[in-house]
């Protein structure tokens, strides 16, 4: 069950750290690890991570390694492009974590869905579902073509314990595999809608069309997880950029059931 109820004086203040090393991911895309200054965050937690004189930006958490974690930045805007242009010994402002993050789950099938940028905020969730005996993992993954492929040596490494099925929109001449949805892949796999979880982060038109797959294929709206990011600005729930419906996305999700946002998941984003 999820804690709603988010302790800010539990997040750090803004403190300046040291970058410890950058993993170039994609052309436009890169990861940099930072000490977890005693807060390491849970899987589909945020930090808030300051360019200096530019400004801050919300980014999930992409990685939980002992005192160290990981955030996976893609450059499309002034402060992406400041944050991914550090290099190891540059210093960073960080404040968090923030948000509720992924159920974790310790029994039964965990159904992992994500769309692009999406595998981000998964792979620590998927990492620690892998490590839990009583767990049947299925990690199912689509991007745009086979060169926006996000963590090839993870996806490549948790073949070994985990079903792993990988579509693109458009395929080149080196790709062989599935072409089209994510949701499509749900007939590629076999598995019990009544022991099954799913946790889902993508693109809000993905996820829209997995959780209504899921739903049709009945999994319970109680099972399926998702994650959104809407705007957020202050994560405090302070500025109100974030407010959707009655919640404000920063400390109210940005992880959520979709027993609890079904109707209103039905309405884009203006």
């Amino acid at each position: 069950m999820q804690n709603h109820n988010v302790n800010v004086d539990d997040a750090w203040d803004l403190t300046s750290l040291p970058v410890l090393d950058k993993n170039p991911e994609l052309e436009d895309t890169v990861s940099i690890k930072i000490p977890a200054n005693g807060k390491n965050g849970k899987p589909g937690q945020f930090n808030m991570l300051y360019a200096f004189g530019i400004g801050e930006i919300p980014i999930s958490i992409s990685r939980i390694s002992g005192e160290h974690i990981w955030h996976t930045i893609r450059s499309v805007g002034a402060v992406s492009a400041a944050l991914t242009n550090l290099e190891p010994d540059d210093s960073i402002c960080v404040r968090g974590p923030y948000g509720q993050g992924w159920l974790e789950i310790d029994s039964g099938h965990a159904l992992f869905i994500a769309g692009g940028l999406g595998l981000a905020p998964l792979r620590p969730a998927i990492e620690r579902a892998l490590d839990a005996p009583s767990v049947q993992v299925t990690i199912l993954y689509g991007t745009r073509s086979s060169d926006m492929i996000l963590y090839p040596s993870d996806l490549a490494r948790w073949r070994e314990k985990a079903q792993v099925e990988i579509t693109v929109d458009v395929a080149d001449k080196n790709w062989g595999g599935h072409v089209g949805t994510v949701a499509a892949l749900l007939d590629k796999i076999d598995f019990n809608p009544e022991t099954t979880t799913a946790l889902v982060c993508g693109p809000e038109i993905m996820m829209r069309l997995t959780a209504s797959q899921l739903t049709r294929m009945t999994v319970s709206r109680k099972n399926i997880y998702l994650s959104m990011e809407r705007n957020m600005k202050c994560a405090t729930g302070h500025c109100g950029h974030c407010q959707w419906g009655p919640d404000f996305v920063c400390k109210d999700g940005p992880v959520y059931c979709y027993d609890k946002i079904a109707d209103r998941f039905q309405f884009r984003e203006l």
